[in-house]
């Protein structure tokens, strides 16, 4: 190299070029006057003891280009994915709270334990908080959720009755990847199997009165607890009743204000 740099270097040392292409093109030039230069002190040169030396112990160059890569360590979090540059993958979920080794190139995403390659993801690009999630990856009980989307849990709801499609509604929208709000619509779409239909949409109802985005616990609560039962007359007066069957009740005389 010290011997290239020289010779390549003296020679192009009083030209000016205007692109690298140019450059570059000049230094191809001088390095195979370089390697053809016949040696001084024995038979060939340096483009001779390669063709008849050199290349016939090479390999063939590999089918793909080299890519360059980063690597990083990561936690395997309870949901069974990894973060890496802000954005989600997923690992078999065997590996919960293994530390694994992330090799991140340009298009691809593979992750290592204990030198072992356990998966790969095509790498995530555009806005931060996306996920790649694989079903191979889930446990059992999670994959049920695999084969579901957005609309099919709208279907559902919408033959419940209205207030379940917009409580359902609020649960798909709640998050910013639409799959993490999946498992609230599951649970509270298969509460109409233990209370029925009916029952559920009052439920849903009844906790729309209270907030425009109801959770699981608070409609599961109330069907509990049976105020999806309660009429709403009924309810009323027993908020606004007065008489004395709910404590001691004195009248005005007790406090010397009438006879």
């Amino acid at each position: 190299m010290g011997i290239a740099s020289t010779w390549i270097l003296a020679a192009l040392r009083n030209q000016q070029f205007f692109s690298l292409r140019e450059i570059n093109r000049a230094i191809r030039e001088e390095l195979s006057k370089l390697n053809n230069r016949p040696f001084q002190k024995k038979p060939g040169s340096r483009s001779s003891v390669f063709l008849e030396q050199e290349q016939p112990m090479l390999m063939p160059l590999p089918a793909t280009p080299y890519e360059l890569a980063t690597w990083k360590a990561a936690t395997v979090q309870y949901n069974y994915c990894i973060t890496v540059e802000k954005m989600h993958y997923s690992v078999p979920y065997e590996y919960i709270k293994q530390r694994v080794d992330v090799r991140i190139t340009r298009t691809v995403v593979e992750v290592f334990f204990q030198g072992n390659r356990i998966c790969s993801h095509p790498r995530l690009q555009g806005f931060p908080g996306q996920y790649s999630i694989l079903e191979d990856h889930m446990p059992e009980k999670h994959r049920q959720y695999a084969q579901w989307n957005g609309e099919r849990f709208l279907e559902w709801a919408k033959r419940i009755g209205p207030n379940t499609l917009i409580v359902i509604k609020g649960f798909l929208t709640a998050h910013r990847v639409e799959q993490q709000g999946y498992k609230s619509c599951m649970a509270v779409l298969k509460l109409s199997d233990k209370y029925s239909v009916p029952r559920l949409e009052a439920a849903c109802k009844k906790a729309l009165t209270y907030t425009p985005k109801p959770n699981y616990k608070s409609i599961q609560t109330i069907l509990q607890t049976g105020q999806d039962r309660v009429e709403p007359e009924v309810a009323a007066s027993i908020e606004t009743d007065t008489s004395g069957q709910f404590g001691f009740v004195r009248d005005s005389s007790y406090y010397g204000g009438g006879k």
